[in-house]
């Protein structure tokens, strides 16, 4: 049932040259890149059209229809929120089925999977609860509870709406499978395995081939898997990707773009081999169990991983745990781009066209415009540009002012400029064309995880505690 919040805190009522849609994570498809006019190249008090206040949470904003649409945690609820994008007047709110709330990485959230929305519903995922969709006016359509899920992290992924189905990915530490609900309905239309995907938060595109076949593209542990949208068929998987994966591919010029970064452990040069199961079981299995407990395992720099590959976590490892420490420590930090036309099956890396392995982010997402592909690190705001179809770096640098800054919030792009949002809420604005010299460097003066939204004439931007929305 939703209900009524009190009045937001409007700062300045300017309205927006015309709608535009930015209706899942990162925009259209997942690119970060929308075709809109008028967005600001400054984001401070006098681009600021209003600023409301939210309860704490992750999820990025989403727009349609005039609609900014967000997760939040309130107390012990978990909830869905909508705002009008003209003015930031919170329209409803809706609570989830009570449900206990598990403690995760104070990194993530129980609010942090983004929603997906179309012209009839919006859908949400809460981890702790499942999926649920809602009607534009805050009624509940339909409800699929899902879990418990085992990730070290807590689950990260969004839900995507492609044609009449909502999609959704859940990797975890075992029992990872994606998953293909009725848009109306709720009801399952259909659920693939993903037994060799671990630990990972991507959400999935779409791309549609010479053909007319509609894919859905999904990084996981070691392989980017395409399946078929309407069955989710598996048509072909291309491996050499990290163990961990958690950015959003993206797609230029016949080719799919994906980074992912494990540990400094998987920089070539920084790597170490794991011996065999067996020999290090006969010589360290004091009680003869038949696994590995965290005082048996061997004083080396994989001792640090304990936690991190024991899937089932029983406090051992065993040949299975072994088996993916030695092929997790055995993969490659590393931006990399597939071609899309290569035969259906295990491609291996017969389709990569090209790989680049310095300054790889873990968390934000590739971003192509203007035939420049940037790549932001995590840490200290270096970014490297490319050429996407030869991988030829353009520029790389330090961003003015991000020294010793971390990011989380992927880049996004529109009306000739490059939007970077900082965790300590520093916002670099960049003309396009691969430039690393900024228009501006502001502060928001709070924390941000989300990754910004853009519809014409406004940039939004969700902190810790509210959400701004910039020009117009």
């Amino acid at each position: 049932m939703s209900r009524i919040l009190p009045l937001a805190v409007v700062l300045s009522l300017t309205s927006f040259a015309s709608a535009q849609d930015w209706s899942r994570f990162r925009g259209p498809n997942g690119s970060g890149v929308a075709a809109v006019e008028g967005l600001p190249d400054r984001l401070d008090e006098d681009t600021l059209a209003w600023r409301t206040e939210l309860a704490p949470g992750h999820s990025s904003p989403v727009v349609h229809s005039g609609r900014v649409f967000l997760t939040a945690q309130e107390g012990e609820e978990l909830v869905t929120i909508a705002l009008d994008a003209e003015t930031g007047e919170p329209l409803w709110s809706a609570a989830a089925p009570p449900t206990e709330i598990a403690k995760i990485d104070g990194r993530n959230h129980p609010a942090s999977p983004s929603a997906a929305v179309d012209e009839e519903r919006v859908v949400v995922f809460f981890p702790d609860f499942g999926l649920l969709a809602y009607d534009h006016e805050g009624n509940e359509l339909w409800k699929h509870p899902l879990g418990p899920f085992q990730n070290v992290y807590g689950m990260g992924a969004s839900p995507i709406l492609a044609g009449s189905l909502v999609v959704l990915a859940c990797d975890q530490s075992l029992g990872s499978f994606l998953l293909a609900l009725d848009a109306s309905t709720g009801e399952v239309a259909w659920r693939v395995e993903r037994p060799r995907a671990k630990s990972g938060h991507c959400t999935p595109i779409l791309h549609e081939t010479e053909e007319g076949v509609r894919e859905l593209l999904l990084p996981g542990s070691f392989f980017l898997d395409a399946y078929d949208v309407t069955s989710g068929a598996k048509r072909w998987s291309a491996s050499g990707l990290s163990f961990e994966m958690k950015s959003v591919p993206v797609l230029a010029d016949g080719l799919v773009f994906v980074n992912g970064y494990g540990s400094p452990m998987n920089q070539p040069g920084n790597q170490i081999t794991v011996r065999p199961f067996e020999e290090v079981l006969d010589e360290n299995d004091a009680d003869g169990s038949g696994t590995l407990s965290r005082e048996e395992m061997p004083a080396t720099r994989a001792a640090a991983w304990f936690d991190f590959v024991d899937l089932d976590a029983d406090g051992t490892l065993g040949e299975a745990d072994w088996a993916y420490l030695s092929r997790a420590l055995g993969s490659l930090n590393g931006m990399l781009a597939f071609r899309l036309d290569g035969a259906a099956g295990e491609r291996d890396q017969e389709g990569l066209a090209w790989a680049y392995r310095r300054a790889v982010p873990q968390l934000p997402s590739p971003l192509i415009v203007d035939d420049v592909l940037y790549m932001l690190a995590d840490g200290g705001g270096i970014l490297t540009t490319f050429r996407p179809s030869t991988g030829e770096v353009l520029q790389k640098g330090r961003l003015a002012e991000a020294a010793g800054d971390e990011f989380y919030a992927s880049p996004v792009a529109g009306d000739g400029k490059v939007y970077l949002v900082s965790l300590s809420g520093s916002v670099f604005v960049l003309p396009t064309g691969g430039s690393l010299e900024p228009l501006s460097v502001t502060s928001l003066e709070e924390r941000v995880f989300a990754t910004p939204a853009l519809q014409d004439g406004r940039v939004l931007v969700r902190t810790e505690s509210a959400l701004f929305a910039f020009g117009g």
